[in-house]
């Protein structure tokens, strides 16, 4: 085992109040030592790296000047918190994170108190620190509440929701904006931080606010040219009009990595009375280790790596992963269909996009964290007559659901939703499961849902969506590797709602929606072995329902079990309405419906996600042999002859 790094400085540090106490000379040390053990933590265990190298400084500074936890620091989104982890006595667990029963990937209440505000997805820290910030003064607890939104968060609209009205009151919010990607005003060394640690100051404010009361005395029509006059003089030097205008007193810009330059802004920041007040911080994303600062996209979510190298550590796999099929099926149908345009929000790399804009860099847009508008947007291309694909992880689209019916169901326009991570997604936890899509779009009339069961699958369901145009349609998918199936060369456009039969038996059916198919194989194959001849069925569809499928499977088998990888709402439970509205449930069939728990898993592999689930082999197993009758101990004898 490697040896762990030389941190003395980190090592008398278990609490921001140690820190606190620290000579301020230190701390750049121990921004360094602490730098340091956030790679070699990550190293050990994967997750989100490029973002917390990036605010190592800026917590080491935000822990220096704010009385933390009584001062409210929210990470938005959380995966830049890893610094801030091992600073509030974490760091023993920090070596856990993302693995079964350890360290949440994000930030978490019920983790620490040093975590006021679960973040694992975006955009939300503004609204939330304002909702704190409020609250205290009706409690009559004076508090700090800081917000720091970086990493892409300030490009989705509830930001500046919260802002919008934040800055209609005079609550005690700070917010930092971490800019790591691109500057609004780009720093320029010691005039810039200069000009920010003036304007923080309180000889600064004096003067300003003197300069109000004179102002306040001279005729009303002289008071917003003297108010624009100010706010020009300061911008011009400082930046941040815009926040101006929404009512923040604008800091910065300032280089995040200079905590001489950090720590005096702070200061000067404690000392206000009332805000809100915006700090411009400007960071790099994986400052600090050389792979991660040139390929930040590389290096924004890795798995485990070698700390030398850099070099990460990829299980090989002899199936293409999930997100790649879509990715090339997607350019197969582009090159022959130049109406075919793609839409992702933020998540380029992530869908398998990055590929596609290779290609057809004109015929890919990226509208940033703002699902919403994605979805808008692709509806406007699909009124005009284009093909749109609007690539969203199932758990990201929940954002944009009102889009979904009002812009694009009730008009009926043909947007095609790729949902990718459909499903549980292991180590990213229940902030970002794909557990619900199948139910809440299912509740929405008029499209069509579609769940590839395996890879080749998945190819012909981008055909299909294709070539649809009578409303918006959908397929998804999980996180991972196919199962290995060969590949057809092109993909086949699909009967709309008809299911297949893949093997047909007796006396139990195994119907299954999505990828859970390779389970129920498996299981058909323990079944076969118990003497039992199982019928296999891939509904392909679950809107609209193959109800011929669905009526033959239950008039013909004492069993029916349906499998999927979603929630209560889903597959199931459309099944279960079909069965029950037609009299199918008043004869011989039992019908099971399994599906994922009613319940917020916590992080761990997939394959032990679908285990406790009951949705692994054993527990369609169990699950048949239970509805036959089976009692405890016959399963149990049954389960080990299998």
């Amino acid at each position: 085992m490697a040896e762990k790094p030389h941190t003395p400085l980190l090592d008398t540090v278990r609490t921001p109040a140690d820190l606190r106490a620290l000579p301020r000379e230190q701390l750049r040390q121990l921004a360094d030592e602490l730098r340091t053990e956030v790679i070699d933590a990550v190293s050990c265990t994967g997750g989100h790296l490029g973002a917390g190298l990036g605010v190592v400084e800026l917590t080491v500074a935000l822990h220096a000047v704010f009385d933390t936890p009584h001062d409210r620091i929210i990470w938005d989104v959380g995966h830049q918190a890893y610094p801030h982890k091992i600073l509030t006595g974490r760091r023993e667990r920090i070596r856990t994170l993302r693995q079964k029963d350890g360290l949440s990937g994000f930030t978490r209440r019920a983790e620490s108190e040093y975590d006021p505000f679960g973040a694992g997805h975006s955009s939300t820290s503004i609204s939330a620190g304002l909702g704190m910030a409020v609250a205290s003064e009706h409690l009559g607890t004076p508090r700090n509440v800081v917000a720091v939104i970086g990493d892409g968060a300030m490009s989705a609209g509830m930001a500046y929701e919260a802002m919008n009205n934040a800055g209609d009151m005079d609550a005690r919010l700070v917010v930092i904006l971490n800019d790591n990607d691109m500057s609004i005003a780009p720093p320029t060394g010691a005039l810039r931080a200069y000009l920010a640690q003036l304007v923080s100051s309180p000889a600064y404010r004096g003067t300003r606010d003197a300069a109000k009361s004179i102002v306040s005395k001279l005729p009303k029509p002289l008071h917003e040219p003297a108010r624009k006059t100010e706010e020009f003089a300061r911008s011009f030097f400082t930046g941040g009009t815009l926040f101006e205008e929404l009512g923040f007193y604008y800091v910065g810009p300032i280089d995040g990595h200079n905590l001489d330059h950090l720590l005096p802004v702070l200061d000067n920041v404690l000392e206000m009375e009332k805000g809100p007040i915006l700090i411009h911080v400007v960071t790099k994303k994986g400052k600090g280790y050389a792979p991660a600062e040139d390929s930040a996209d590389k290096y924004h979510g890795v798995s485990k790596f070698n700390v030398i190298t850099g070099a990460q550590a990829k299980t090989p796999s002899n199936a293409p992963s999930y997100t790649s099929v879509f990715a090339e099926t997607l350019i197969q149908e582009a090159k022959a269909d130049p109406r075919v345009v793609a839409v992702t929000a933020a998540m380029p790399s992530g869908t398998g996009l990055d590929k596609f804009a290779e290609l057809f860099p004109d015929r890919i847009y990226d509208v940033g964290i703002a699902e919403q508008h994605a979805v808008t947007f692709a509806a406007g291309l699909a009124s005009e007559g284009m093909r749109p694909f609007c690539a969203i992880y199932s758990t990201f689209l929940q954002r944009a659901y009102d889009q979904v019916i009002h812009d694009v169901a009730i008009q009926g326009l043909p947007v095609r939703f790729a949902i990718d991570r459909a499903g549980f997604v292991g180590a990213d936890g229940p902030t970002h499961a794909g557990n619900y899509d199948s139910a809440y779009l299912g509740a929405v009339p008029g499209i069509v849902q579609m769940a590839a069961a395996d890879e080749a699958e998945l190819r012909h369901m981008v055909a299909t969506a294709t070539a649809y145009d009578a409303g918006p349609i959908s397929f998804r998918y999980p996180r991972g590797d196919g199962m290995g199936v060969d590949m057809p060369a092109r993909g086949e456009i699909l009967p709309i709602g008809k299911g297949r039969i893949l093997r047909q038996g007796s006396t139990v059916a195994l119907l299954s929606y999505g990828t859970r198919l390779g389970e129920v194989l498996a299981a058909a194959d323990k079944l076969a072995a118990l003497g039992f001849n199982p019928t296999i069925a891939d509904a392909r569809f679950m809107k609209p329902l193959d109800e011929d499928l669905i009526a033959s499977l239950a008039g013909n088998h004492d069993v029916l079990i349906t499998t999927e990888e979603g929630g209560l709402g889903g597959y199931g439970s459309h099944v279960a309405t079909f069965l029950a509205s037609n009299g199918l449930l008043d004869g011989k069939v039992r019908f099971r419906p399994l599906m994922i728990p009613d319940r917020f898993d916590e992080h761990s592999s997939q394959g032990d996600m679908y285990a406790a689930a009951g949705l692994d082999r054993a527990g369609i197993v169990a699950t048949a042999l239970k509805t036959l009758g089976y009692d405890d101990a016959a399963m149990k004898a049954a389960l080990a002859q299998a």
